[in-house]
């Protein structure tokens, strides 16, 4: 079966950095894209950053772009979300995402069951 094992969150002060992990079985890992998504407090799930099965191409939401760097270990089964600079808005339950595509569309089939990002002084 499909298991997605978040890891790493925590509380840190703003400005600093965590890095998630992400561990993956029961699928080709490398296969498939994977997406980093997140709730924060009273708010709707919030897409953060993708990448493809090889890790050659990545894309992240704008308010994250040069703060996140997702990134993968293929043969470890392994994502990672490496957060720089973190922000209070930060803050949120982050969620790693197993991505399934059809013809006319992508969906998220595996979700973790997520780790707390706390961001405050």
């Amino acid at each position: 079966q499909v298991q997605l094992v978040e890891s790493g969150g925590g509380l840190v002060q703003p400005g600093g950095s965590l890095r998630l992990s992400c561990a993956a079985s029961g699928f080709t890992f490398s296969s498939y894209w994977m997406n980093s998504v997140r709730q924060a407090p009273g708010k709707g799930l919030e897409w953060v950053s993708a990448i493809s099965g090889g890790g050659g191409s990545t894309y992240y939401t704008d308010s994250v772009k040069g703060r996140h760097t997702i990134s993968r270990h293929n043969a470890k089964n392994t994502l990672y979300l490496q957060m720089n600079r973190l922000q209070p808005e930060g803050t949120a339950v982050y969620y790693c995402a197993k991505v399934s595509l059809n013809l006319f569309y992508y969906s998220r089939d595996y979700w973790g069951k997520g780790t707390l990002v706390t961001v405050s002084s």
